[in-house]
């Protein structure tokens, strides 16, 4: 429709405000693809009928019949966006949506509902991923490698989300940031929606059952089950290694039992800590992993630590809003 024949209601969708003063705009494209590609049919007429009328409100019955009948069921509205992983301040515009026929002038905002829910959602997670992003690059360019960022994130959060669907939706929008994720159906959202092909990665993991199943007194058996199972020369593996007491598993199985047999698969292997204070933790694994396992400075004038790293697993947030502005 050239831009003079049209008339009707136009409505947009911004961020007003928060945390943050800037959105990682997300999530239009996977909704439009899986709920406005496909024509309404008149089953779907006759059903939305039965149910709000029942339901007590009134139905737009003829509309959504001209809509059938003139548009073969799809719906005349024409969506505009920012294209998707911009980073936008807050107050601009992400998305407008306007009627292109005339007689659906009430269609506009009959989307409103659905539109937002498909965008708050994603653009939510993408913009706390990116917020984390800024953090943790800061701080490997004071420090460390700034080309390593990728994957300096690790998105887990799959059995936390309120639904499968929410998975896939949160795991691709973290996806825009990062690229590691143990969320597969993330990695499935953003092939599906986005044509990304493999968009995440990941590494072999050890899980607590898979520690603990050994019992106590087996521990160092675990771990080496681990090693001899995946650590090969130039991979990664990563053992969490809290079940029981994690600063001994640091000094006297990783660090004296089976220090040698890690230096010797030529793999890098990841430590977990996933209890206790972040902070306090890691501080001391590094000092004892740092004097077992030896460490190089580089050229920044950091240690980096020989054969082993570590990954925090619980307890982690981005900060207080006050550091973050």
């Amino acid at each position: 429709f050239p831009s003079h024949d049209r008339s009707g209601v136009y409505s947009y969708i911004e961020s007003r405000g928060g945390r943050y003063d800037r959105t990682v705009f997300f999530g239009l494209q996977a909704f439009i693809k899986e709920y406005l590609l496909d024509p309404i049919t008149q089953s779907d007429i006759d059903i939305a009928d039965e149910i709000l009328t029942a339901h007590g409100e009134p139905f737009n019955r003829a509309g959504w019949q001209y809509i059938l009948d003139k548009h073969m069921g799809y719906l005349p509205v024409v969506i505009r966006a920012v294209p998707e992983g911009t980073v936008v301040p807050v107050k601009n515009v992400l998305a407008t949506i306007e009627n292109t026929d005339p007689e659906a002038f009430w269609l506009t905002t009959w989307l409103e509902t659905a539109l937002l829910r498909a965008i708050w959602y994603p653009t939510t997670v993408a913009s706390q991923s990116w917020k984390i992003r800024q953090v943790i690059l800061d701080a490997l360019e004071k420090t460390g490698d700034p080309s390593l960022i990728d994957f300096k994130l690790h998105d887990f959060g799959a059995r936390g989300t309120s639904s499968l669907e929410s998975a896939g939706i949160g795991g691709a929008s973290h996806l825009i940031n990062f690229m590691g994720t143990d969320t597969i159906t993330g990695v499935l959202y953003a092939r599906e929606y986005y044509n990304a092909g493999v968009a995440g990665f990941s590494i072999p993991a050890a899980e607590h059952s898979t520690i603990t199943s050994w019992g106590r007194d087996n521990e160092v058996k675990a771990y080496d089950n681990m090693l001899k199972q995946f650590a090969k020369p130039g991979s990664i593996v990563a053992v969490v290694s809290d079940s029981y007491d994690v600063y001994n598993a640091a000094e006297k199985l990783w660090g004296t039992e089976l220090r040698q047999q890690v230096v010797d698969s030529g793999a890098t292997v990841v430590i977990r800590p996933d209890s206790g204070d972040p902070v306090e933790v890691n501080r001391r694994l590094i000092e004892i992993l740092g004097e077992k396992f030896g460490y190089t400075t580089n050229a920044k004038g950091f240690k980096v630590l020989n054969n082993v790293r570590l990954i925090q697993g619980d307890g982690v947030r981005i900060g207080p809003p006050s550091v973050l502005s």
